[in-house]
C-alpha cells in the first residue's frame, strides 16, 4: 500500500509538471520565473491532493468524481492565487489554473482509460 502511494504520488507530480509546463509553454508563458513558480505551486498542490484522495479512498471506498472534483478546485484556488501574487508573464492566473488543471488532468484521465480501460 506505502508502495502504491508513493508511485502515484511521484508519477502524478511527474506528469502533472510535464502537462502543466508543456501548456504554460503553449499558451505563452516564456519567463523562466514562472516556470519555477509553476513547479512550486505544483509541489505543493499535487501531492496534497493525490494523498488526500488515496487516504480518503481507504476510509469511504465510493468515493470518486465528486472528490476529485472538489481536491482539483482546492488545488486550483491555490495556485490561481500564488499565479495571481508572484506571476510575471501570466495574464489571467485563475483563468490560467483552470485551463493547466484541466488540461493535465483531461490527459491523465486518457491516460488511465488507455492503460485500465474505464474511467476512474
Amino acid at each position: 500500500m506505502v508502495h502504491d502511494l508513493i508511485v502515484s504520488l511521484a508519477a502524478s507530480l511527474f506528469l502533472t509538471l510535464v502537462l502543466e509546463g508543456f501548456f504554460a509553454f503553449i499558451t505563452g508563458v516564456r519567463k523562466r520565473m514562472d516556470y519555477l513558480l509553476l513547479l512550486l505551486v505544483n509541489i505543493l498542490t499535487n501531492p496534497a491532493v493525490v494523498l488526500c484522495y488515496f487516504l480518503s479512498r481507504l476510509i469511504i471506498p465510493f468515493t470518486g468524481l465528486w472528490l476529485q472534483l472538489i481536491l482539483e478546485l482546492c488545488a486550483i484556488i491555490a495556485e490561481g492565487s500564488y499565479y495571481k501574487k508572484y506571476a510575471v508573464s501570466i495574464k489571467r492566473p485563475f483563468l490560467f489554473s483552470v485551463s493547466a488543471n484541466g488540461f493535465s488532468y483531461g490527459i491523465g484521465l486518457l491516460i488511465h482509460f488507455l492503460m485500465y480501460g474505464g474511467i476512474i
